[in-house]
C-alpha cells in the first residue's frame, strides 16, 4: 500500500520509492551530505513512510542534482529527481511563497529580485 506522498512522488517523477531498500550509497556518495539534516536514503525513507514532515527537510533543498546519487542506486532510482518532486510538492504548497504586492518600498528593490522572488515560489 503507497502512501499519499509516495504515490504524488511517483505521479510527478515516476519514480517508486518503494524500490529503495536503504543501502545508503545515495548518501555516501552525495557530495553535499556535510550540509545535509538527512541523508537521501532517510528522506525516500520518509517518503515510504508518508511522513511530511520530509517537505521540511533542509536536505531537499541543499540537494546539488549532480546525480552522483541516482548513478550509485543499485535499485536505477533517480534519487536527484525524487528530491526535484518534493521541492515541487513544497513549492506547491506555496508555505514560502513572497506576495509580492505586499512588499513595501517595491522601487527600492533592484528589478531582477523581484523577477527572481516571484518565479521562484512558483510551482
Amino acid at each position: 500500500m503507497f502512501s499519499k506522498l509516495a504515490e504524488k512522488i511517483y505521479e510527478l517523477t515516476e519514480q517508486n520509492v518503494y524500490l529503495c531498500y536503504l543501502c545508503g550509497k545515495c548518501g555516501a556518495g552525495c557530495p553535499m551530505a556535510n550540509k545535509m539534516d538527512l541523508m537521501p536514503y532517510q528522506i525516500i525513507h520518509l517518503v515510504q513512510l508518508g511522513d511530511e514532515r520530509v517537505l521540511d527537510a533542509e536536505s531537499i533543498w541543499f540537494c546539488a542534482t549532480c546525480f552522483t546519487c541516482t548513478v550509485r542506486c543499485p535499485r536505477n532510482l533517480d534519487v536527484a529527481k525524487i528530491m526535484e518532486g518534493l521541492r515541487t510538492i513544497r513549492l506547491r504548497k506555496r508555505l514560502d511563497a513572497v506576495d509580492l504586492r505586499k512588499i513595501e518600498e517595491l522601487e527600492n528593490y533592484p528589478p531582477i529580485a523581484l523577477v527572481a522572488a516571484g518565479r521562484k515560489y512558483t510551482g
